[in-house]
């Protein structure tokens, strides 16, 4: 067997099993398969008869084509240059989600000391979520202002005005989740 299906099924096999929360042992049962042949099926060592696969298919419910394929992987690595980076005066934005997530946007912002930054206003129904993690923001919102330390959240209406403020003498980091009211 080809050293490359024999790795995608012992890769497959062991997701599969861990998906669903069971041992070896219990699909060895489940399936009639000695618990040695598990072993040896996902370690990429084995070489399955099509009888074998078709146990090991029922036992784990899905398709003999689900276990020969190769894993479907939707691991994808962002390096920092990559991520959308835009400066608004002297607070340095950077959009920490680059693929369309349609109505969400999450942005990272590190503001200077003593800085401000008017936000923007977005369409009716947004709600926007500002977490401080380092320093100190304070944010104004529908006429309110709310101090936030490392560590607070708040939650406002995005469709308003709103303005961002560091009042401290450090560097502030905060993150800003949008999540962009319906469109009409």
């Amino acid at each position: 067997m080809d050293e490359n299906v024999s790795g995608h099924i012992g890769r497959n096999i062991r997701e599969l099993r861990e998906a669903r929360g069971l041992s070896q042992e219990q699909l060895a049962r489940l399936s009639g398969i000695p618990r040695a042949t598990w072993t040896n099926l996902e370690s990429g060592e084995g070489n399955p008869t099509i009888a074998v696969l078709l146990k090991v298919a029922s036992a784990l419910q899905v398709s003999v084509e689900e276990l020969i394929s190769p894993p479907v992987t939707d691991l994808k690595l962002y390096a920092r240059n990559t991520l959308r980076e835009k400066k608004r005066g002297p607070v340095t934005l950077r959009r920490l989600v680059p693929e369309w997530l349609g109505a969400i946007e999450f942005d990272r912002m590190e503001f200077p000391p003593r800085t401000r930054m008017t936000g923007i206003a977005h369409r009716a129904g947004t709600r926007e979520f500002l977490i401080c993690e380092s320093g100190r923001m304070e944010i104004t919102a529908s006429g309110e202002t709310r101090r936030l330390e490392a560590g607070d959240m708040v939650s406002f209406r995005g469709d308003q005005g709103h303005a961002y403020h560091n009042p401290g003498e450090k560097t502030a980091i905060a993150y800003s989740l949008v999540l962009i009211g319906p469109s009409l």
